[in-house]
């Protein structure tokens, strides 16, 4: 389990690290077409305020000519239109200029969006603002400065989650207390990522959120007994002849979550968009997932008959293919308490039918 886990966030660190280098390979190109696109935009500046202009002279002179007003009071607003327009002019270009000095020497319009999307890793950043929060971790996909124009509404969102904590198995006629697994020493762990969306058009109250997930179940089996399947293709607890030292069962399973999650959020509008932002804000989520199970290890620390310790590794047990059970998480903000319970037994043709159970902490990290 260690080594998927490392190997799953290596994979995500090297997907942020070559799209860092990607975005950064193509920055001086966009820096240069911005700079371009401001500089035909005083051109338009400059031409928008003289036709402004033109149709306000037009507009006096129409009014001397029906005799409702004089030609001093008509020379006097030809005037002071003609220096309204000037000192239109003389302030858009002023912006533009300022804007372009920023790209030269930032290489974006810091305070400003023009977003894009792109992936990136942040710690301590408000998803909604550039303001440095230093509660805050993000991993997911962020609106960015970029060329393209900023989409009005974003309904959907994606982030990683990232969950861990305790695990054990509900044993018919059986209480946790009496379980043959340790609840100390049995936990699970689960990798995945998520896509939300906003529900209704016009509120943020209630949200779907789906996607995939690596979920890794772990059982430490308690006493000198291993698990083993008999003749009949059934899985038991039995005792083991040498002294054991650790046993473990492990399952790996892949899993599509689907929750509908709740909580207010607030609203966040500017002239050319609008969000809906659940930074910092009370919610929860309920829902279940399906799957299936693509391994099921048992690894066994023992003393042999010389007393030497020895490690034996025993796999594909009599475990469901298909796994599907309930979910459900409350948090604050990006940190939550998270439970999930299989419906679907661990072992096929069981006796007693063994369901996995787990409780923890959640990161949605969005």
């Amino acid at each position: 389990m260690n080594i998927i886990t490392k190997l799953l966030v290596a994979l995500v660190l090297c997907l942020v690290t070559s799209n860092m280098n990607a975005q950064d390979s193509i920055q001086l190109e966009q820096k240069q077409m911005k700079i371009e696109q401001l500089n035909k935009t005083k051109e338009t500046i400059t031409q928008e305020e003289k036709g402004a202009l033109k149709k306000e002279v037009e507009a006096i002179n129409s009014q001397l000519e029906k005799g409702e007003i004089t030609s001093s009071e008509a020379e006097v607003l030809k005037q002071e239109a003609a220096q309204k327009r000037a000192l239109n002019i003389e302030n858009r270009l002023a912006i533009i200029d300022n804007q372009i000095a920023l790209l030269e020497r930032n290489g974006n319009l810091e305070g400003t969006y023009t977003p894009g999307n792109r992936f990136i890793l942040e710690i301590g950043k408000n998803e909604d603002s550039d303001e440095f929060d230093r509660g805050s971790f993000y991993v997911g996909e962020r609106e960015d400065y970029r060329l393209k124009p900023r989409k009005y509404d974003r309904r959907t969102t994606s982030d990683l989650v990232f969950a861990i904590g305790f695990n054990n198995a509900i044993i018919e006629g059986e209480s946790l207390n009496d379980s043959p697994y340790k609840l100390g020493g049995s936990g699970f762990v689960e990798l995945g990522w998520a896509w939300k969306t906003r529900v209704f058009k016009n509120s943020n109250a209630m949200r779907l959120k789906y996607g995939f997930s690596f979920q890794w179940n772990k059982l430490d089996i308690k006493g000198n007994r291993i698990l083993s399947e008999n003749n009949e293709g059934q899985v038991v607890l039995e005792e083991f002849p040498l002294n054991v030292r650790k046993s473990k069962f492990r399952t790996t399973n892949i899993v599509f979550p689907v929750h509908f999650e709740f909580g207010p959020s607030r609203k966040i509008e500017r002239e050319d968009y609008f969000r809906y932002s659940t930074f910092h804000k009370f919610k929860f989520g309920f829902g279940g997932y399906g799957g299936f199970n693509i391994s099921s290890i048992q690894k066994v620390k023992y003393y042999d008959e010389n007393d030497k310790k020895k490690k034996d590794k025993y796999k594909d047990y009599n475990t469901n293919n298909f796994v599907y059970g309930l979910s459900a998480y409350m948090g604050f903000g990006n940190i939550g308490i998270y439970a999930k319970y299989d419906l679907s037994p661990i072992f096929n043709d069981q006796v007693i039918d063994q369901n996995n159970i787990s409780l923890g902490l959640r990161f949605d990290l969005d």
